[in-house]
């Protein structure tokens, strides 16, 4: 099975180690991956602000990079649902489907299209779960606590499978943590608290990680534990899946 990866621009700035750990957890699951080399930003940063009309050039990289992909896979859900629902390319709609359709945050392709039912991975520490909005309500990477439907969690599944590892969720754990990408900036003091009730409750179960399917969350949670000098680190879920 090919795979091109999709890392995300602030990853590859910032969390290079989150890109090197998918390709190698990619690799030894038997993917053979490709890294285009011409690819930048998708242009969330650009739609979460309101100016979605200006991402015709960020579509076009894009199109250009992965429109003849067998399988693009990102460690990112908020970027993943970002070009499936803002993709556009002036008359080539069967390219833009193509991408939709064969697009996947790193966990749900490992669930739905490789069937992982066992890892070779440890990690032995107490980690907390945090759950990304995009993830959860727009991927549907978990059930939603507002709905009735029964329980299910992609990441969770996964991380179960890591040996060593003891996995606590946080009450009220689908709640927002207050980054949104840009409303952090715009409202930057409700960001921070919302920022500091998700710690809260992860800090009450003495977690020594805290982990998710999206490094943008935990960048926001990791600059609040800086400032709190606190000892708890983040860290992203193909960085645990990888771990031996």
């Amino acid at each position: 099975m090919h795979v091109d990866l999709f890392i995300p621009c602030y990853i590859d700035q910032f969390y290079p180690r989150v890109g090197i750990a998918t390709l190698q957890l990619l690799e030894k699951l038997g993917c053979v991956v490709s890294f285009p080399l011409g690819q930048t930003c998708c242009g969330q940063p650009l739609a979460n602000a309101g100016y979605a009309y200006l991402t015709k050039e960020c579509d076009k990289i894009f199109m250009r990079n992965f429109s003849r992909a067998e399988y693009i896979v990102a460690p990112s859900g908020s970027c993943v649902l970002h070009v499936k629902e803002h993709l556009k390319a002036d008359g080539n709609d069967e390219a833009v489907q193509h991408i939709r359709y064969h697009l996947y945050e790193l966990t749900e392709f490992l669930t739905d299209v490789l069937h992982v039912e066992k890892l070779n991975a440890q990690f032995p520490h107490k980690v907390g779960l945090h759950i990304g909005c995009h993830g959860q309500r727009g991927l549907h990477l978990c059930s939603m606590s507002e709905t009735m439907e029964p329980f299910f969690s992609k990441p969770e599944k996964l991380l179960q499978m890591v040996k060593h590892l003891k996995l606590s969720k946080p009450e009220r754990s689908d709640e927002c943590c207050g980054f949104g990408g840009t409303f952090s900036v715009t409202e930057e003091a409700v960001s921070v608290k919302m920022g500091k009730d998700t710690l809260q409750r992860h800090l009450q179960n003495n977690v020594e990680y805290i982990t998710s399917v999206d490094m943008s969350c935990l960048m926001h949670l990791e600059g609040i534990l800086k400032r709190q000098r606190s000892t708890v680190q983040v860290i992203h879920i193909a960085e645990i899946l990888n771990a031996y």
